[in-house]
């Protein structure tokens, strides 16, 4: 059952982070964070490998309130497989249309919000812990001295060190 109209929601190497109207997503592996809005959301939640494109969209007509065109679930799906977040790669439904071909005739029909996916390259965690020199700035002497936390570039670098040099007693 693992095929394009029953797509499965990628969990495994994922961090999810529910906030209101929002789904915040990081992506172990390739260290990249998503923002998944409200549709994007629902239709992400919906894919669970046994329930079709049609009827995420009835899902979603009933959570909203507003009829939900099949259209617009597989602008989600698309997204959510060009972002990786399904188990498995779906070829794209709109194959040959224009995004703003694409847009134009959901966009018209929807009374809901199109399902978007924001996305950002996050820094990966050794490049972020080593990113900034010391921040204290000079002493008396004219070292730059380390905030409490070891954070400038220099290996030795260590809580009331000056930078580049062995920790003072």
């Amino acid at each position: 059952m693992k095929n394009s109209q029953f797509p499965t929601a990628r969990t495994n190497g994922l961090v999810v982070q529910e906030v209101p109207e929002e789904v915040l997503v990081y992506d172990l592996e390739s260290d990249k964070a998503h923002c998944l809005n409200q549709t994007a959301a629902m239709v992400w939640k919906a894919c669970d490998g046994k329930t079709s494109i049609p009827e995420i969209a009835g899902i979603i007509g009933s959570q909203t309130g507003n009829a939900v065109s099949d259209d617009l679930v597989w602008l989600a799906i698309d997204q959510l497989s060009e972002h990786r977040l399904l188990e498995t790669e779906v070829r794209s439904h709109f194959a040959g249309e224009s995004r703003r071909q694409v847009l134009k005739k959901i966009g018209l029909a929807s009374m809901i919000a199109l399902p978007i996916i924001a996305s950002l390259a996050a820094p990966k965690s050794v490049l972020a812990s080593t990113s900034c020199l010391c921040p204290l700035g000079p002493n008396v002497n004219g070292d730059l001295q380390c905030q409490g936390q070891p954070v400038c570039a220099a290996p030795i670098c260590q809580p009331n060190s000056v930078c580049g040099t062995t920790p003072r007693p």
